[in-house]
C-alpha cells in the first residue's frame, strides 16, 4: 500500500507581508484538505521570515511574525540570519516564547556552550501511518556576528554529521531545514546519503521542480513570499521506504487565491507596526533636509555620528542610505525607522593610508549616485553620492586628507562606515581588511537617535 506525504515550505519572506494573506490562506486550506483526505501534511518555514525593515516587525521585534506563522499552522521552523543577528540576544531569546511549533536549529549555542531553551537540534514527528519523520535544521555560519551578540555558532556541516547519524537510528526519513544557501545544500546532498530532502533558503534560489543529487531532493521557493514550495513523497507503507519524490512551487500572485479583505489586511500590518513605534525621541526646532545627489543636512549628521560612535579617525557613507528628511517638531521611533529601515550596523575598519586613498578614489566614480543597490541589508533605492566626515579629497590635485592633514601612506587609519561595504563587491580594500569591528546590535537609526539627542542637549 502506498501513501503520499505532503510538505509545504516557505522561506526568506523578509516581512514582505503583502504576500502573506494569500500564503496563510493557502497553507491553512491545504493542511485541512490533506488531513480530510487522510494524508500526512507538514508545513515548514526556513528562516528570515523576520526583517526589521517592516514597522510591524520592528515594533514587535519579530513576535508578530511568529504569530503569523502560528496562524498558518506551521509544524516546525528554523532561523535565518535575520532572526539570528539583526535582533539583540535577549530579543531572540524571547522571539519564540509563544510559538506553537518547535524551532529546529542544531548549530546555535549560548556563549557557555549550552543550547538555548527555545531551540532543538532535531525533532521527530510520528505519523498516523506508523512512520517517523526526522527533521533537523541549520543556519548560516556568520560566526563573528553571532559571537558579537553573545552566541556561539558551530559549523553547520559538522553539526549535521552528528544529527543525521542520530536521526537515522530513529526515523524512517530525514529532512533538513537549511538556511545555508544552494551551494551548501548541494554539499549536504553529496555528503549525506541518509538525507531524503533538503529544503533550502538564504540565497533566495528558486527550484521550480527541485533538484536531485545522488537521490537527495533539493527544494527551494525563492524569496519574499513570491512562491510557496511543495514536496510530495510517495511512501510504501510495507517497506517504510520512499518510492518517489517530487518538488514544485506555486506562484503566490497567480496561483494562490486572495482572501477576503486582502488589501485591508496588508494595510493593517503596516498601521499596527506604525502604532507600535510612536514613542517620542526628540523635538526638532527646525527641519533636517535630505538629498541623495547633493550635500544635505541629515546624511552629514549621520556620517558625523557614525565617526563618533565608532571612535574613528574619519567616516563615510552613501547619502542614499537616508531615505528622507525630518520635519520640525517631535520625532518618533517610527520616523527614524521610516528614513532608516535598513538592518545595517556601524563598522570600523583599519586601513593603511594607501588603502584609504584607494577607497576614497573609488567613491568618486560617476556611476555611484544612480546605482541601484539590492541586498546586504540596504532597503533604499539608489546609492546616492558619498558623504565624508573628517576626510576630504581634491581629485584635481590628487590630494587626500584626514582631519586637515595629508594622508600618510604607511600610517594606519580607523575608518567608520556601513557594514554592507565590508561584505559586498563595492570596495575590495574594505572587504579584505584584516581588522574590522562591527557594532551590534545597533543599527544606523540607533546611531542617529543618539546623535540627535546629543545635539538637542547641546542646544539647550
Amino acid at each position: 500500500m502506498r501513501k503520499t506525504i505532503h510538505i509545504y515550505h516557505t522561506n526568506d519572506l523578509h516581512s514582505h507581508f503583502e504576500n502573506w494573506p494569500r500564503i496563510r490562506r493557502f497553507l491553512q486550506e491545504r493542511k485541512s484538505w490533506h488531513q480530510e483526505a487522510g494524508e500526512e501534511v507538514f508545513l515548514f518555514d526556513l528562516g528570515d521570515h523576520v526583517d526589521r525593515s517592516h514597522p510591524l516587525t520592528e515594533g514587535t521585534l519579530g513576535q508578530a511574525n511568529v504569530e503569523l506563522l502560528n496562524q498558518a499552522q506551521v509544524n516546525a521552523g528554523t532561523i535565518g540570519n535575520n532572526e539570528g543577528i539583526t535582533l539583540p540576544k535577549e530579543a531572540l531569546d524571547r522571539l519564540y516564547q509563544r510559538a506553537d511549533f518547535p524551532v529546529v536549529v542544531a548549530n546555535l549555542y549560548d556563549s557557555d556552550g549550552g543550547r538555548p531553551s527555545w531551540a532543538r537540534p532535531s525533532y521527530l514527528f510520528e505519523m498516523a501511518n506508523g512512520m517517523k519523520l526526522g527533521v533537523t535544521g541549520v543556519t548560516a555560519f556568520f560566526q563573528a556576528s553571532y559571537e558579537e551578540l553573545g552566541w556561539k555558532l558551530s559549523h553547520p556541516h559538522d553539526e549535521l554529521k552528528q544529527q543525521v547519524v542520530q536521526l537515522k537510528q530513529q526515523a524512517d526519513m530525514i529532512i533538513v531545514l537549511s538556511h545555508l544557501g544552494i551551494h551548501d545544500d548541494e554539499k549536504i546532498a553529496a555528503d549525506h546519503a541518509d538525507v531524503d530532502v533538503v529544503l533550502g533558503a538564504h540565497t533566495h534560489h528558486l527550484l521550480h521542480e527541485g533538484k536531485d543529487i545522488h537521490g537527495t531532493l533539493l527544494a527551494a521557493a525563492g524569496k519574499f513570499g513570491y512562491y510557496v514550495g511543495h514536496v510530495e513523497l510517495e511512501i510504501d507503507l510495507e517497506t517504510k521506504s520512499i518510492v518517489s519524490k517530487k518538488a514544485s512551487v506555486y506562484r503566490t500572485s497567480e496561483e494562490l487565491e486572495a482572501p477576503p479583505g486582502e488589501k485591508e489586511q496588508i494595510e493593517q500590518f503596516y498601521e499596527q507596526g506604525k502604532k507600535s513605534l510612536q514613542q517620542p525621541v526628540v523635538q526638532l526646532p527646525s527641519p533636517l533636509s535630505c538629498c541623495w545627489f547633493e550635500p544635505s543636512e541629515l546624511p552629514s549628521i549621520l556620517c558625523e555620528a557614525l565617526t563618533e560612535w565608532c571612535e574613528a579617525d574619519c567616516g563615510f557613507l552613501n547619502a542614499g542610505v537616508v531615505l528622507d528628511g525630518l520635519e520640525a517638531g517631535m520625532v518618533t521611533r517610527y520616523d527614524l525607522h521610516r528614513i532608516l529601515p535598513h538592518p545595517i550596523n556601524p563598522c570600523a575598519v583599519e586601513l593603511t593610508g594607501a588603502e584609504l586613498k584607494e577607497v576614497m578614489k573609488q567613491t568618486f566614480n560617476e556611476e555611484w549616485p544612480h546605482l541601484t543597490v539590492k541586498g546586504l541589508g540596504f532597503r533604499g533605492k539608489v546609492m546616492g553620492q558619498f558623504v565624508f566626515d573628517r576626510m576630504e579629497a581634491d581629485m584635481k590635485r590628487y590630494l587626500f586628507r584626514v582631519n586637515g592633514r595629508d594622508i600618510v601612506a604607511g600610517r594606519t587609519y580607523r575608518l567608520a562606515t556601513l557594514d554592507m561595504f565590508t561584505y559586498g563587491y563595492f570596495f575590495p580594500q574594505l572587504q579584505r581588511a584584516a581588522s574590522k569591528k562591527y557594532f551590534m546590535p545597533e543599527f544606523l537609526r540607533d546611531v542617529l537617535e543618539w546623535k540627535l539627542l546629543q545635539l538637542n542637549s547641546q542646544s539647550k
